[in-house]
């Protein structure tokens, strides 16, 4: 269990459990009305979107039967349950339009979400491991950065923002299936775990217009992460 200031994860049923990545993309990425979460796994993305953004309805989706189990528990028993969807579904076959707040009467339809946001299976050239639930969570097999591109192409809103963290050697790739589908960087946040290292994470936003790109960067620790991530970390 990993207990934030308002909600708790609970995460035996994922492969993937509560990490720095996660946390950072949560407080991190452009929220707004309508957020999709792709690969949701414990839904820690997903309820920090919810508690960031409090007129937003969020849909979380994840295709392992775990996750999605788990998301659903720690979804139900926080403060935001009401505004989260979580559906057990990967986003290639993912229809906003058909199957997104059917309960609550509306009809969202491909195009219209605000903010896309993902953590996603980073792991390429690798070799797989023996449990396959934890290969799905981090090998790009059921999810590959060119998927992931085109699907978030479709169901982004003209406006909207893309946001997803990447490893460091992985960021090149993302950046060129971005660009392949169409879309250009708004922000990007290097991540290091010390002042004198290079950085070992990527925080990548993206929009399908050009615009200006803001680049920062923070250490893990330092006085940004703290501004960053004070709202959730108890």
């Amino acid at each position: 269990m990993f207990r934030f200031k308002k909600f708790v994860i609970e995460q035996e049923l994922c492969a993937m459990k509560v990490g720095t990545d996660g946390v950072l993309l949560g407080a991190w990425a452009t929220g707004g009305s309508s957020v999709l979460d792709v690969g949701t796994g414990t839904g820690i993305i997903a309820l920090m979107m919810a508690q960031r953004c409090p007129q937003a309805r969020v849909t979380a989706l994840d295709i392992d039967e775990g996750a999605a189990r788990q998301a659903l528990q720690n979804v139900a028993q926080s403060p935001f349950a009401d505004r989260i969807e979580v559906l057990q579904k990967s986003v290639q076959e993912f229809d906003g339009a058909n199957e997104t707040n059917r309960a609550n009467g509306t009809n969202r339809s491909n195009g219209t979400y605000d903010a896309i946001v993902s953590n996603p299976p980073f792991f390429i050239d690798s070799l797989n491991a023996p449990d396959r639930q934890r290969n799905i969570a981090r090998h790009a097999e059921t999810l590959t950065y060119g998927q992931l591109m085109q699907a978030a192409w479709r169901l982004l809103a003209d406006e909207g923002e893309l946001s997803v963290v990447v490893p460091f050697d992985y960021r090149q790739r993302m950046e060129d299936e971005a660009t392949f589908v169409g879309f250009f960087p708004s922000r990007v946040c290097a991540v290091r775990t010390s002042a004198r290292k290079p950085a070992k994470r990527f925080l990548l936003a993206f929009r399908k217009h050009p615009c200006p790109c803001e680049r920062t960067e923070m250490t893990l620790g330092d006085e940004a992460y703290t501004l960053l991530t004070q709202e959730f970390y108890l």
